[in-house]
């Protein structure tokens, strides 16, 4: 088992993979340094080879895909992740894996939003993204995310062998983000300085179709993690329109002693009827969540069994 090891995942990268490397082999001498490539074009995994780090691959395309892999096959006491772009600082690693090592701390967010992200980055509508989407999630988990989109983060090995990697693109950092919120996990943030991107090198993430994944993962994710709020929501609305449309019949029937709009009524009952459905598939939903919190804390023994097993 490694005691830190960085992960760095790489997509045609070759512009900046070697002077990231290079720059963890410095910031943090004693890590083993992962470049997980996946389907790089442009020579990505022979510079970062060059460069000193242990190159591997992964076929399936997709953040979240490379992301899964590097979880599912790498042992370490406390994990970096850094993208391969030279946005991320390295001298800014060792703080971050001490409050994972000597803390205890599960995730560690490298908190750009709070220093130079908005300055430094030249594109607006990623800018209005990232605090949207912080917003959505602060609001709706009542957290304080500073920075759910950040790909610079440290990890204990609890979390990476607890974690169920479902998304397969970049809305893979807003998945990491509720998961650690939901399972009660140790967070700790730590302000990072950000730098845009050299010149010549591009970034993979699409402004419209990412950003609409990462709102779609977040109302999934909402759904699965807070089913009583979620149906709850969707049950007081239906019951708002029911009585919209009942009070009218009723107070004419009061006056008149008569149902004219026997139609309008019928449609009042059956939005009611689901109301009351929605209601209990969040009832229902809820108490299979709290199992499921239960199941995971004693998931969570089993693993750290497992890691004194094998450290």
């Amino acid at each position: 088992m490694d005691k830190i090891a960085i992960l760095i995942p790489c997509y045609n990268e070759a512009k900046t993979v070697q002077k990231v490397v290079q720059d963890w082999k410095y910031a943090l001498p004693e890590a083993t340094i992962y470049v997980y490539d996946n389907n790089s074009t442009d020579g990505t995994d022979e510079l970062a080879r060059s460069a000193g780090a242990i190159v591997r691959y992964e076929p399936m395309q997709g953040k979240g895909n490379v992301i899964r892999r590097m979880f599912r096959e790498i042992d370490a006491e406390c994990y970096l992740m850094v993208d391969g772009d030279d946005t991320y600082p390295a001298e800014y690693g060792r703080d971050m894996a001490n409050l994972v090592l000597k803390k205890h701390v599960d995730m560690v967010i490298g908190d750009r939003l709070s220093s130079t992200y908005f300055t430094e980055n030249t594109r607006p509508f990623h800018n209005f993204g990232n605090s949207l989407v912080r917003s959505s999630i602060n609001r709706l988990f009542k957290t304080n995310i500073r920075d759910v989109m950040t790909g610079y983060r440290a990890f204990s090995y609890l979390f990476v062998k607890s974690f169920p990697v479902l998304s397969k693109g970049f809305e893979i950092e807003t998945e990491m983000s509720i998961h650690a919120v939901d399972k009660g996990m140790a967070i700790a943030h730590s302000v990072v300085q950000y730098r845009n991107r050299p010149d010549g090198s591009s970034s993979k993430l699409n402004t419209y179709s990412d950003g609409l994944k990462v709102l779609k993962t977040i109302f999934r994710l909402y759904k699965n993690y807070r089913p009583m709020q979620f149906f709850g929501m969707i049950a007081s609305v239906m019951l708002t329109i029911s009585l919209i449309l009942f009070v009218p019949v009723l107070l004419q029937y009061f006056q008149t002693g008569l149902v004219p709009r026997f139609p309008t009524l019928i449609i009042s009952g059956f939005i009611a009827l689901a109301a009351i459905n929605s209601f209990f598939t969040g009832l229902i939903l809820s108490t299979i969540v709290e199992k499921d919190r239960q199941a995971f804390e004693f998931r969570l023994q089993m693993i750290d069994s497992e890691k004194k097993r094998i450290s």
